[in-house]
């Protein structure tokens, strides 16, 4: 095993993994993932609770109880997704606790049909808080258009964000001014602003997956050199935008209030092109005061093989930009790309809600 995840960790970068379900929480692992893979954070997603549900029987006799109570499916939904969320977040309390509330968090995305929505979006995120009733939870709300004015709402409450589905340049510095818009309220609110954080979930790997398939088509020499050079310029110039943002006197003056800055979190990091290095979107995006939250299998391979050679962002923008520019000089529409992005995002999501619906109205059928 290599020490690739503790020189993460030292870097200044957050080891969170990309899962969690029952079994994981009853048999320890999450515990043991924390003492021996650095791990300080957890993010779930509907796909992610969807697998869960489907596998063993770890929540059989909650769903059990649930069906002889008679709930709906949506209020069962919320009952067993709220309770791994609560034993996550008190498996992490320690860390929470000993990084002054920076790590330990857990994350729960609010009903991803609701994305369009901006006031069912804020007034879900708020059930879902007092749900879960922990201060190291971070509720999670996707970057559409409709969802930034729901992240100033909810951060004005005092709730710690997860903003997720964020592809482009453009859309994220969209949310981080939402971010220091709700920051405002919240002081405004009279709240502690040292007890609320936010990272901003940039996702990576989809747009290599997205922007490969383009140059395939067009299949050009040009074209094809550049396979594997969009995510990784995506993430570094979205890391540059983020020092400008919180090197800012709007910030400053937050700052002096106790605020601590949203933190970009390197999102979808397993590769999804079996001919890339399978640490590639761990090792390249090293960068301090960044969150990567990975997928087992690269955590894992991580911990087996990876490799990590200091900081690898700073002093990258230059090459960043020089690789946006030959995209698309070579016929890449980063525009339609990342919009692409954001709506297969929300579509993947809903559909893995509905399917955990129907699965777990399945087994409240059976069980009851």
């Amino acid at each position: 095993m290599s020490n690739a995840l503790r020189d993460l960790s030292q870097a200044g970068v957050s080891v969170w993994i990309d899962d969690i379900s029952r079994e994981r929480l009853r048999s320890g692992n999450l515990a043991e993932l924390m003492s021996t893979r650095h791990v300080v954070g957890v993010t779930s997603n509907p796909t992610i609770f969807d697998k869960a549900l489907a596998e063993g029987d770890a929540y059989d006799q909650q769903v059990h109880e649930l069906a002889v109570r008679g709930v709906t499916v949506e209020e069962a939904v919320r009952m067993i997704t709220t309770y791994d969320i609560r034993w996550a977040a008190d498996t992490l309390r320690p860390v929470y606790d000993s990084t002054d509330r920076v790590d330990g968090r857990v994350s729960l995305e609010v009903d991803p049909r609701l994305a369009n929505d901006t006031e069912r979006t804020a007034a879900e995120a708020k059930a879902l808080w007092w749900m879960v009733d922990r201060p190291n939870l971070m509720v999670k709300i996707p970057a559409t258009a409709a969802g930034l004015p729901a992240i100033t709402r909810v951060l004005g409450e005092g709730i710690s964000v997860n903003v997720t589905l964020i592809f482009s340049l453009e859309r994220y510095r969209q949310v981080m001014d939402a971010f220091l818009e709700g920051m405002e309220l919240a002081r405004a609110n009279g709240h502690d602003l040292s007890r609320i954080q936010s990272v901003a979930s940039f996702f990576v790997s989809r747009v290599d997956t997205e922007v490969d398939k383009r140059l395939k088509e067009i299949g050009t020499d040009e074209a094809l050199s550049l396979l594997g050079r969009a995510a990784l310029a995506n993430a570094r110039l979205a890391y540059e935008a983020h020092q400008e943002v919180f090197a800012s006197p709007e910030w400053k003056a937050l700052e002096e209030h106790g605020a601590t800055p949203q933190r970009p979190l390197w999102a979808s990091t397993g590769v999804k092109d079996p001919s890339y290095e399978d640490t590639l979107y761990v090792a390249q995006l090293v960068a301090r005061d960044t969150v990567n939250t990975m997928p087992e299998a690269t955590l894992e391979a991580t911990a087996d093989h990876g490799e990590i050679t200091g900081n690898t962002v700073l002093g990258t923008y230059e090459q960043a930009r020089a690789d946006f520019a030959a995209l698309e000089n070579a016929g890449i529409n980063l525009t339609d790309v990342f919009a692409v992005l954001e709506d297969e995002g929300v579509d993947k999501f809903v559909k893995s809600w509905e399917s955990l619906l129907s699965a777990l109205s399945a087994k409240l059928d059976k069980l009851s």
